[in-house]
């Protein structure tokens, strides 16, 4: 049996590199980490660092803005995983840059985890980060740096406590009042865990080379009326909607502040423009992981939203 990539990641500290970090040291590959000095320090960062510890992860001290040590670290592994955050996308230059110098990596995984950024219908602020991932691709594509792009849409842990309720931002359970209806366009919804978990299996499986991995679970594809039917059937409730047209949402956002605009403009190209499943899967640029990977029995939407009743 061959032996299983050394894995390097890079943002691992985050909403999703926390997650895939764990799945590569359960999946027992060699597991990297490229962390800084004031994260290792970070008293908030603490209880992710301690876990990374009991899961036997390697730490190696730099940053993206550190050639050197990222040239360094790229020479220990066989694949780069990036799961920086939005604010660090176009900075994964640096990334390819150094995978070109040291040329012994096989796959370079760059930061994406949502919508696929070549089918979208985007208005601003989401369109810079839009931008920014597809600007990435192309970098990737340029370099001639083997890779895997992942499409996760929607996560589960992020967007579901508030039943993708646009307008709301830090909720923790689902309304059982009033709920606001954003076009008919179906989105699609991941856990977390379950997409770091393809994503893993993915390191080292040759159909996924050079191609977009789809998170597309059957079971997780819901419009924003099929998600509040849902709830009402588990809450008992009927619930007061509201619908909002197409150009008052494009309104709202031009007039809304950072980060509800942010959440509202994703939302327009999900909801409203049904970017994430308005286009077929073609073989000569895709392939849908819950098909590859049909052993993996991820969480449905009907599951994840039993924890609020």
């Amino acid at each position: 049996m061959a032996s299983k990539s050394k894995i390097l990641f890079i943002g691992s500290t985050g909403h999703v590199g926390k997650h895939v970090v764990e799945a590569s040291a359960k999946a027992s590959h060699p597991t990297y980490a490229l962390v800084s000095d004031s994260t290792l320090s970070d008293p908030t960062k603490s209880h992710i660092i301690d876990h990374f510890k009991s899961l036997k992860v390697i730490f190696i001290s730099g940053d993206l803005y550190n050639h050197e040590s990222l040239v360094m670290a790229i020479k220990q592994v066989d694949v780069v995983i990036s799961t920086v955050g939005h604010n660090l996308l176009a900075d994964q230059n640096r990334i390819i840059s150094a995978i070109k110098e040291v040329g012994n990596v096989k796959r370079f995984f760059p930061s994406e985890y949502g919508c696929d950024v070549d089918h979208v219908h985007d208005v601003e602020p989401a369109r810079t980060a839009f931008n920014a991932k597809a600007g990435i691709r192309r970098a990737v594509e340029a370099a001639q740096v083997p890779y895997t792009f992942v499409s996760s849409n929607l996560f589960s842990g992020w967007f579901l406590p508030s039943l993708a309720q646009p307008y709301l931002l830090e909720v923790a359970t689902p309304p059982e009042d009033k709920v606001t209806i954003l076009g008919d366009g179906k989105a699609i919804f991941n856990v977390e865990r379950d997409v770091a978990t393809y994503i893993i299996k993915a390191v080292d499986d040759p159909r996924t080379l050079n191609k977009i991995l789809y998170v597309r679970p059957p079971q997780n594809t819901y419009s924003c009326v099929d998600l509040v039917a849902l709830w009402e059937q588990k809450c008992g409730k009927i619930l007061d909607k509201s619908y909002v047209s197409e150009q008052q949402l494009l309104n709202d956002i031009r007039e809304a502040s950072f980060p509800l605009n942010l959440r509202l403009s994703i939302f327009y190209s999900v909801f409203v423009k049904g970017d994430q499943t308005n286009f077929d899967i073609e073989p000569s640029f895709g392939v849908e992981a819950t098909k590859l990977y049909p052993d993996v029995e991820y969480t449905t939407v009907d599951e994840f939203l039993n924890q609020f009743v």
